[in-house]
């Protein structure tokens, strides 16, 4: 059985697993640098306003980045329409983690809210939780989070469920199924299917 390591190292080849070394103090973006720019032949500065707090930096096959490199979403028409990759989050969240944290991310008596958790959470400490587990014991509970660095079924979206936690989080969305969505990049069906080979 491969360990974490190797898991996360060939998804980053695969360039599924964007920003976990890229973020971090050294990634901060310095308040005296201009704004990012949106990579060539990507959207104009304008294409990248988005509902919510947070504001996409980055545009690059699809995929949505802020001015750390942690994926983001876009959410445009007052949260009713969201980017490729929130959707994918929320289908992949809906399979995969709404059993123990509820729909919409909300918790249960079983696991804790992920839209509260994440309130401050960059990619990296989030990327680490999921492939590494966590466990908070103490006199009057025991939350044991199982690690899922060998489930390509989490591994292989885990940035598209990060983007689709943190518009909910930020408030970019509601609960439920977002009503419409961007098409499905390229890039994205080429990653994906690199990744669960």
């Amino acid at each position: 059985m491969p360990c974490t390591a190797d898991v996360l190292a060939g998804f980053a080849r695969a360039g599924l697993v964007i920003g976990i070394l890229a973020a971090g103090p050294a990634a901060a973006a310095n308040p005296a640098d201009p704004p990012p720019q949106p990579a060539q032949g990507s959207a104009s500065a304008g294409d990248l306003k988005s509902d919510g707090p947070t504001q996409p930096a980055k545009l690059q096959d699809g995929q949505y980045t802020d001015a750390n490199g942690d994926p983001t979403y876009h959410v445009t028409e007052g949260g009713k329409k969201v980017d490729w990759y929130t959707m994918s989050g929320y289908l992949r969240y809906s399979s995969n983690c709404i059993v123990c944290h509820g729909p919409d991310g909300m918790g249960s008596t079983y696991a804790p809210s992920l839209v509260d958790a994440l309130k401050g959470m960059d990619y990296a400490h989030f990327a680490g939780i999921i492939s590494g587990g966590k466990k908070d014991v103490n006199a009057s509970q025991e939350l044991v989070m199982p690690a899922f660095g060998d489930n390509r079924n989490v591994m292989c979206y885990m940035p598209d469920i990060y983007t689709y936690l943190r518009a909910r989080s930020d408030g970019a969305i509601g609960r439920n199924r977002p009503a419409e969505h961007e098409p499905k990049p390229a890039a994205f069906a080429k990653a994906e299917d690199a990744c669960m080979k």
